[in-house]
């Protein structure tokens, strides 16, 4: 087999990198677009290009944090001699780096040269899109077709003016684009939690969409009521914000306008439509699938693995607690299972979930005045972190109804 050269760019991130960027990886956090706007291109970014002659196999993004380098292209594979070569570089050009961190990776590898450890960490649920809109309503179950029938009846029936357009890039509207967003936050403080999307983040909500948006707008008497924000990437498209009013919680507006999404990308012959993470019912409905993602520890030996132990053992018993968590939601959505402990299972994750809403609801009743208020907003002082994957970011939700 051909050996693997590696090139080196110190903080930064050539040209000539974006586009393989997008063709090998196909995700939102591995593309230049979002890396741009999040700040992540300039100085401090390094890029590590693989090649097997001539063909780019493989772009590495990544950073330090003292003895520790961090890659910051997620949801990619990379192949187990990818991650050896990669490995051998760094150890060799930096002696004082004793640990590669992978925050969230599409495969762990069975072997590795380099000690490691992996543990699941979150998940992306993802539909495989058909052909055309026909097969995938063929597809779908006998009772989402009826509810998404039943649905748009109801609300052409009772709601005559509604109407809903999916537009692209500039052809959005930034007040559609900022009506949607207010409605995420509307929607968040009516359940006691603080949306993400503070004033900063809107902003680079819309310069996603100015380079590679789709949003989808539903009105009712010219009014915003519902929609999604997604983004392209390759032949992919990712969900970043889905919301709807309140005021129409009868009418199921949020699985709608996700259904109305799909059915576009579907038409813009779109291989897959990514929900991203959090395990909401109308994902599966839809027919997303959950694919775990796994972050992955490389040390430069066994020597340093132990002596970093402590940290070793938290990120193991983070991937079991992940798992455990998992293992009760999925147990959650099969109410037919007939075993006791599925049963119990089921219904201590409700109530665990019921006393974190009760927490949530007397944490913002007993807020400072006016503090609720900016957070709904996002005006607070202290700027929250983008959602997004990886270990120094937040643990938001994706697509929460």
């Amino acid at each position: 087999m051909q050996g693997i050269d590696v090139s080196m760019y110190n903080d930064a991130v050539p040209q000539f990198v974006h586009e393989p960027l997008n063709r090998l990886y196909r995700h939102l956090h591995s593309s230049p677009a979002y890396h741009a706007v999040y700040g992540n291109l300039g100085a401090g970014t390094h890029t590590c290009v693989l090649r097997q002659g001539a063909e780019i196999i493989a772009v590495v993004l990544y950073r330090f944090d003292g003895k520790r380098v961090c890659v910051i292209n997620e949801q990619c594979t990379f192949p187990p001699d990818v991650i050896d070569a990669f490995a051998r570089h760094i150890f060799a050009r930096f002696p004082s780096t004793g640990v590669i961190s992978f925050p969230v990776i599409d495969n762990m590898p069975a072997a590795l040269r380099y000690p490691f450890l992996g543990a699941k960490c979150t998940q992306d649920i993802v539909l495989t899109l058909p052909s055309s809109e026909e097969q995938y309503q063929a597809r779908l179950g006998k009772s989402t077709r009826t509810y998404i029938k039943r649905y748009f009846n109801k609300l052409k029936r009772c709601l005559p003016s509604v109407s809903w357009t999916t537009r692209e890039g500039d052809a959005a509207s930034e007040a559609d684009v900022r009506a949607i967003i207010e409605l995420n936050r509307a929607r968040m403080a009516g359940k006691y939690k603080d949306s993400y999307i503070d004033d900063a983040e809107a902003d680079r909500i819309l310069q996603m969409v100015r380079r590679c948006g789709l949003v989808t707008v539903m009105t009712i008497d010219g009014k915003v009521c519902a929609g999604t924000i997604n983004y392209r990437v390759a032949d992919n498209y990712f969900l970043q914000v889905i919301a709807h009013a309140p005021d129409y919680d009868d009418y199921g507006l949020g699985t709608l306008c996700c259904y109305l999404t799909i059915c576009e990308c579907i038409a813009r012959k779109a291989a897959e439509y990514h929900f991203l993470w959090g395990c909401y019912e109308y994902k599966f409905r839809l027919l997303g699938v959950q694919r775990d993602l796994s972050h992955l520890l490389v040390y430069r030996s066994r020597l340093h693995l132990l002596l970093n132990g402590a940290a070793a053992v938290r990120h193991v018993w983070r991937g079991r607690m992940y798992e455990v968590k998992n293992w009760m939601e999925l147990r959650a959505r099969r109410l037919d299972d007939s075993s006791r402990l599925h049963r119990a299972a089921y219904h201590c994750l409700n109530g665990l979930k019921k006393v974190k809403r009760s927490l949530d609801r007397f944490r913002m009743q007993h807020r400072p005045a006016g503090s609720h208020a900016m957070a709904a907003a996002g005006t607070g002082v202290a700027a929250k972190e983008p959602p997004a994957w990886g270990e120094t970011r937040n643990s938001q939700s994706s697509g929460e109804l």
